[in-house]
C-alpha cells in the first residue's frame, strides 16, 4: 500500500460518509493516485495481469506462497520435477511446461534438491523477469557450485538472487512466504522495502 492509499484509508473510515465534491477533490491529484485509490477500495479490480509465479519444487513455503500470490493477481505454477512428489497443487514436471516469460519470478523454494542445478540452468536459459533461491545469507548457495559446474559464469549466476525477500525475521513457511512476496512487489515497484518516511 501505498504512502496515499494509507491516508486515503484513514480518511475514508475516520471522516464518514464523503459527497462528490469531497472526493473530486481529494481523487483529482492525479490519475495515478485515483485509480490505486479505487483500487484499494475494490471499486475496481487491481491491475495484476502481468504478475506470474514458478515456485520451484513442491514444499510447505510453495504451498503458502502460491495461497498468499493468488490472493495479490499472481498466476502461479508449481515446477515439480520429481513425478513421484505428488502435491495439492496443480503442477508441471518440467521448465519449458513453466512458460518462463518477462512477466515471470522464479522462486526456488529448497535448495538442498538435487535437482537444484539441473533446474536452474534450464530457468536461466530462459527469460523469467526475476530468479531467487531461497537460503540463508551467511552460506554460499550450493547453486554456485552446481550452475558453475554447467558452465555458466558469474554474471548468469549473479542473476540467481540469494537471500530473497524481505527481512522481516520470518520464520514460519507462511511468514517465509509473505517475506518473499513483499520482496518481490518491491522489486517490481522499484521500492526498497523499508519502512514509509
Amino acid at each position: 500500500m501505498t504512502n496515499h492509499d494509507h491516508d486515503h484509508h484513514h480518511d475514508h473510515h475516520g471522516h464518514g460518509h464523503h459527497d462528490d465534491s469531497e472526493q473530486g477533490s481529494e481523487h483529482d491529484s492525479g490519475h495515478g493516485d485515483s485509480l490505486a485509490c479505487a483500487i484499494a477500495h475494490g471499486a475496481v479490480p487491481a491491475l495484476t495481469g502481468d504478475r506470474r509465479l514458478v515456485a520451484v519444487f513442491d514444499s510447505p513455503v510453495a504451498r503458502e506462497l502460491a495461497h498468499f500470490a493468488g490472493h495479490l493477481g499472481y498466476e502461479v505454477v508449481v515446477l515439480e520435477p520429481d513425478r513421484s512428489r505428488v502435491g495439492p497443487l496443480p503442477q508441471v514436471t518440467d521448465v519449458a511446461s513453466a512458460g518462463l516469460d518477462a512477466t515471470t519470478d522464479v522462486v526456488v523454494t529448497d535448495h538442498d534438491r538435487p535437482e537444484l542445478g539441473e533446474v536452474l540452468a534450464q530457468v536461466l536459459r530462459g527469460a523469467p523477469r526475476w530468479i531467487g533461491v531461497m537460503g540463508s545469507p551467511r552460506h554460499t548457495g550450493p547453486h554456485v557450485a552446481a550452475l558453475r559446474e554447467r558452465g555458466f559464469d558469474d554474471e548468469a549466476i549473479a542473476r540467481v538472487h540469494r537471500p530473497i525477500g524481505l527481512n522481516i525475521g520470518s520464520q514460519s513457511p507462511a511468514e517465509i512466504a509473505v517475506a518473499t512476496l513483499a520482496g518481490l512487489l518491491a522489486d517490481r515497484n522499484g521500492r526498497d522495502g523499508g519502512p514509509y518516511r
